[in-house]
């Protein structure tokens, strides 16, 4: 007798597999180990379509069995009564799985097992190769097998192969609104508040730097898709790693779920008695309670996390550096010999001082001040790293902080560099090791982060100004153009205060964008043609400042600007501090979206002023009263490298170059706060 079966708590892989396996098989008999998950049970309580025949494991004689196909696993503990049937004199074991090796696990007579993300991309796999054809039912259902055991090829445990699986499957007929419907679930009022209070008892361990979520729930009687429950957790809080555990009625269901190959759960739930994948596994613990459980659980973790990455295995050394007295003149010319952005500026042989940029030498160059020594125009407050960082201090400077070279420091010597392409060879290399956040691999040196202030702007802002701002919107979405609020309305409304002086700045022709704005709100318009501006004033005399979003740079210090058509992103770059370098969509379809290209948000919380490059001052001394007045009149403090950039300008008498109507007017709004 010849029997086809799976791992208890059977779910749509193993079902998919299962009746592929059948197609191998024609006469063995389908029974399932032990229970099933529920949305298999309510599957065949809906689908009549699907006739599956399936025998009750208590119908077969166990001491007939001669041929045991496993599908989905390969472990005896998994398989519930049909274990007793490997004690069968001549017994042929035959096992489709997908999962890693362990030691447990059973040797086959045939063993096809292949590192993809389903057992049911395994069979899709065979009938390709051998060139056999299925049904659209069978196709739906291996599918739903992929589908779910990929996390709809959202887990990191997905392949290539997976992909090619499914589409091979759409093209044999598989429907994917039955798919869709099938591995689809809502939570019902009882596991929404199971799930709450699953998060509110959850607690996070720090073990090699990983960051590790336990939680635990005590039940009375068993609890339905407990795994869901924990999946949901994990996506809404965007965890790494999260372990649940749930008493119910005498035993406890262990839950583990890893997006990191640092934590493997598949070897923690192995030392429960469970298995699974390094990324998904489970356990059901018998004779332990929850204390016992949970302490255990810890010494695991402890045993088993391996240690991340470390700075001194991914910094390049020896660094290539330049004195404080070079010229920024020959400081570039070390930068484009060696094709590098970035170089550390060193006393001695190893004292870091700080860094200079490509940008900022080339800008100095181009202002002449290319004979000036680097420790001029250098970046001083550059944050660093000892060679014993983790890789997730790495990833938390370069990524969230956005800077582009970590110097390694220790004992105040620089042992070597790290940059954002060193980090990005090592995540590309190991895609599991990717933040949520990292959302470009090129050489762009912000990233653009969002946030919807919608209801700031009703807490702050009188109905008036909001239906202003949205007819804004909708009038530049009606005629093709993006605009934006930007500049101190935005900041102050951070700020939560209340300031209806309105800047609008326009992705496309501002100008022609401010006539047809004037049009819809009956006022008229005033044009400046030379900076691509105009000034909307509307009946009762408000006046709204549009314009294109632009660039601008300078011919030489202190002049006035040339203006070219530009992006948002470098439309803000050209502003004078980050405080002032925000915008918020005013379109419909992101009305209240916040843009913060630069981590401007970090400034206006730590109340500090700082300028977008280091050659700010030199372009636009005038920055410098600014400056001043925002410190005064906000309480806010500039910057300490903001503050070294500003003398620098002063040093250089900057202000006998500019034009006195520009000097006068700082100075008369200085002196009217």
């Amino acid at each position: 007798m010849e029997v086809i079966t799976t791992h208890m708590n059977a779910d749509f892989d193993s079902l998919a597999s299962m009746v592929a396996a059948k197609k191998f098989y024609p006469d063995a008999v389908m029974a399932f180990a032990g229970s099933q998950e529920k949305n298999i049970r309510d599957f065949f309580v809906r689908s009549s379509s699907f006739a599956f025949d399936f025998k009750r494991q208590k119908q077969i004689p166990l001491q007939k069995v001669t041929k045991l196909i496993l599908v989905d696993t390969r472990q005896a503990r998994r398989i519930g009564n049909f274990a007793k049937c490997l004690e069968n004199p001549g017994i042929e074991i035959h096992i489709y799985d997908h999962h890693p090796v362990t030691p447990e696990d059973l040797k086959g007579d045939v063993e096809i097992v292949r590192p993809v993300g389903s057992t049911s991309t395994i069979f899709v796999q065979l009938f390709r190769e051998k060139k056999m054809s299925i049904t659209k039912d069978e196709a739906t259902l291996l599918s739903m097998g992929i589908y779910e055991d990929t996390g709809s090829f959202n887990y990191t445990t997905t392949t290539p192969d997976d992909l090619e699986a499914a589409s091979w499957l759409l093209e044999q007929g598989a429907n994917l609104h039955v798919v869709s419907q099938s591995i689809s679930r809502e939570l019902t009022v009882y596991q929404l508040a199971l799930l709450n209070d699953l998060i509110k008892s959850s607690m996070t361990y720090t073990i090699q730097s990983i960051d590790i979520t336990v939680a635990k729930l005590a039940l009375k009687e068993y609890v339905d898709e407990f795994a869901l429950l924990v999946r949901r957790f994990m996506v809404m809080e965007n965890l790494n790693v999260i372990i649940a555990l749930a008493g119910m009625e005498d035993r406890i269901y262990l839950i583990a779920r890893s997006r990191v190959p640092e934590v493997n759960v598949g070897e923690i739930a192995r030392d429960f008695g469970g298995g699974g994948h390094a990324s998904a596994a489970s356990a059901t613990v018998k004779n332990m309670t929850m204390v016992e459980a949970e302490e255990k659980l810890v010494r695991l973790l402890n045993k088993h996390v391996r240690p991340q990455s470390l700075a001194s295995e991914l910094m390049s050394h020896p660094v290539i550096t330049v004195p404080p007295d070079i010229s920024i003149k020959n400081a570039n010319q070390v930068l484009t010999r060696y094709s590098i952005t970035v170089l550390p500026v060193v006393q001695g042989k190893s004292k870091l001082l700080g860094i200079i940029s490509r940008r900022v030498a080339e800008k100095a160059i181009f202002h002449n001040l290319g004979d000036l020594p680097v420790s001029d125009y250098m970046t001083t407050d550059v944050a660093t790293l000892p060679s014993s960082a983790s890789l997730g201090d790495i990833q938390e400077l370069i990524i969230e902080h956005r800077q582009r070279l970590i110097p390694v420091v220790d004992k105040d010597e620089l042992q070597g560099v790290i940059t954002r392409t060193d980090l990005l060879n090592l995540l590309i290399n190991d895609p599991a090791h990717q933040p949520k956040n990292l959302m470009v691999a090129d050489d762009r040196s912000y990233v653009e982060r969002h946030r919807n202030v919608n209801s700031l702007m009703i807490e702050i802002l009188n109905k008036e100004t909001i239906v202003l701002l949205r007819t804004i919107g909708e009038t530049a979405a009606a005629n093709g153009y993006t605009a934006y609020a930007v500049g101190g309305f935005v900041r102050d409304l951070l700020l939560h205060i209340k300031n209806l002086d309105l800047d609008i700045v326009v992705e496309g022709d501002g100008i022609e964008f401010a006539k047809i704005l004037a049009r819809q709100l009956g006022g008229t318009v005033r044009t400046h043609e030379k900076f691509s501006t105009a000034l909307v004033i509307m009946p009762d005399g408000f006046n709204i400042d549009v314009a294109t979003a632009r660039l601008e740079y300078y011919e030489y210090p202190a002049s006035m600007p040339t203006v070219e058509l530009s992006s948002l992103k470098l439309d803000l770059y050209r502003r004078d501090f980050t405080i002032n370098a925000m915008a918020i969509n005013l379109n419909p379809e992101k009305f209240g979206t916040l843009v913060d290209f630069f981590n401007c948000q970090t400034d206006i919380k730590e109340r500090r002023i700082r300028i977008l490059h280091n050659l700010s001052f030199v372009e636009d001394p005038t920055r410098i009263f600014r400056a001043i007045r925002f410190e005064q009149r906000m309480g806010f403090s500039i910057g300490i490298h903001t503050e070294k950039m500003l003398k620098n300008a002063v040093k250089m008498n900057l202000f006998n170059r500019f034009f006195g109507r520009r000097c006068f007017t700082e100075l008369k709004l200085i002196f009217t706060e």
